[in-house]
């Protein structure tokens, strides 16, 4: 059987300020309603595929969860990474876990932040891929150059095998005369990243060329355990792993690769003038999200989340407004906003990791106003869900339900509050929330006291698993 494995790991710095670390570029609809990660999943609709092998860090996984549950597709299995170990750790990861449901299993290796345009070819190329797949091939697609990219590695292909090509070489990123060599030579392609191959045939070579990823990825495996709709791999084990990834592990060592070659307007979104090349444009070449007004503007990416945006007398510019930053950027400089994130990261400001509204496993937050001694929230809780029993060491909170239905633990009673009604939180009281009803909890909290910080939550009960 053909198993997807979707690498949705990774942070997505290239993307701040949309792009954070607890919301990454792969949980976010940037080129359509949906996000990253389920347009990758929805693409595999008409192929011969079982249920997909999803890898994340552990922090993101209610919004993977969440996200597979919205496409109909929640009966994935989930591993969480404690830690980052790079792509060949991760794919040896979901290659033992396939050989456990299937001696014979295939392997579609995807990452969960690409665009992929035209799925009809894409599904050619999956097919071609199959069949050398089949014969023991490990297989990598290249994408066919159309421009003289110095932001991508490519592949040099060999001798023709099948529907595709032997890998002769890969080559790393190359400056610009060498990209147009490249280009104009005809026999190069981008490394896309993504694979297909036995499980097994995987595991040989990943065993005779970096053993010690694969002891330490068994033994993080064997290790972990079942958590709700999660499996942890063991923390201690997986950290012990060497950091490598697939490419530089094995696909540039062994001697049974192949490349097929795929034309369907594949981009990673790896920075905003790559978001900018596909947006749809006006006469200008400005291309624009939300509420957006531009005067002689052009050749622009202007996104707005919250609120408008205007622009006068501006070429090639990225703006990206949310509710809590805003970027101004050349677009030819836009790759460079990690140095941006990395003075945010140094002086641990909140905007490297969460926007203003933070989604949790039972809903979302939005932190409207915040002062000295005093924060305001506005909750939603999703039908059915509720927070964990908890209490504060350090502040009272003041909640009031603006639609929905809250029922309330405060102590030692349990209230049921309609819209418009509220209640008082003391400070150390235990309390929990809880919707009971059939349309989404909306409700503003006043916290007040002397700390206000996330961390002043004590965690006595959680139905999601969460500690502290």
């Amino acid at each position: 059987m053909l198993i997807p494995v979707i690498m949705a790991g990774g942070y997505g710095t290239r993307l701040w300020p949309l792009s954070r670390r607890m919301l990454p570029k792969q949980f976010l609809p940037l080129a359509d309603s949906r996000s990253m990660l389920q347009e990758t999943l929805l693409r595999l609709e008409g192929l011969d595929t079982t249920t997909p092998i999803v890898l994340c860090n552990e922090d993101h996984r209610f919004l993977a969860a969440e996200q597979l549950r919205e496409i109909g597709a929640g009966g994935g299995d989930i591993l969480l990474e404690p830690v980052g170990r790079n792509t060949a750790p991760a794919i040896a990861v979901a290659a033992l876990r396939a050989l456990a449901a299937d001696p014979e299993a295939l392997l579609l290796v995807l990452a969960a932040d690409h665009l992929i345009a035209d799925t009809a070819a894409f599904h050619d190329a999956v097919a071609r891929a199959r069949e050398l797949a089949g014969q023991g091939r490990l297989v990598t697609f290249g994408i066919v150059a159309h421009r003289p990219e110095t932001g991508y590695g490519y592949i040099r292909c060999g001798a023709p095998v099948g529907g595709g090509f032997e890998v002769e070489r890969f080559v790393e990123k190359p400056d610009r005369a060498r990209a147009e060599h490249y280009l104009a030579s005809g026999g190069y392609y981008w490394n896309s990243g993504m694979f297909l191959f036995q499980a097994r045939r995987y595991l040989e070579e990943l065993e005779r060329l970096s053993p010690a990823i694969l002891a330490a990825c068994r033994e993080a495996l064997s290790r972990g355990r079942a958590d709700l709709d999660f499996y942890r791999l063991d923390r201690d084990a997986f950290q012990a792993c060497p950091s490598d990834s697939v490419d530089y592990a094995v696909m540039e060592k062994t001697e049974h690769a192949a490349m097929v070659p795929l034309d369907a307007g594949w981009n990673d979104i790896g920075s905003w003038s790559a978001l900018w090349e596909i947006g749809t444009k006006d006469e200008r070449g400005n291309s624009m999200h939300g509420d957006v007004l531009l005067f002689d503007t052009s050749n622009s990416l202007v996104r707005a989340e919250s609120r408008l945006v205007t622009t006068i007398g501006v070429d090639d510019l990225v703006v990206i407004e949310t509710k809590d930053a805003v970027l101004v950027a050349g677009k030819e400089q836009a790759q460079n906003v990690k140095q941006i994130v990395d003075s945010l990261r140094a002086a641990t400001r909140p905007e490297d990791e969460y926007h203003r509204v933070v989604y949790r496993p039972w809903g979302h937050f939005d932190s409207v106003e915040e002062g000295s001694h005093f924060k305001v929230k506005r909750i939603t809780v999703k039908p059915g869900a509720r927070l964990s029993v908890q209490r504060h060491h350090h502040r009272a909170e003041h909640w009031i339900v603006v639609s929905g239905t809250a029922r309330v633990t405060r102590g030692g009673e349990t209230l049921i509050l309609s819209e418009n009604e509220s209640t008082y939180i003391h400070v150390g009281e235990v309390h929990a929330l809880e919707n009971p009803g059939l349309i989404p909890l909306e409700l503003i909290e006043v916290q007040t006291g002397s700390y206000l910080g996330e961390d002043d939550i004590v965690r006595l009960d959680d139905l999601y698993g969460r500690e502290g």
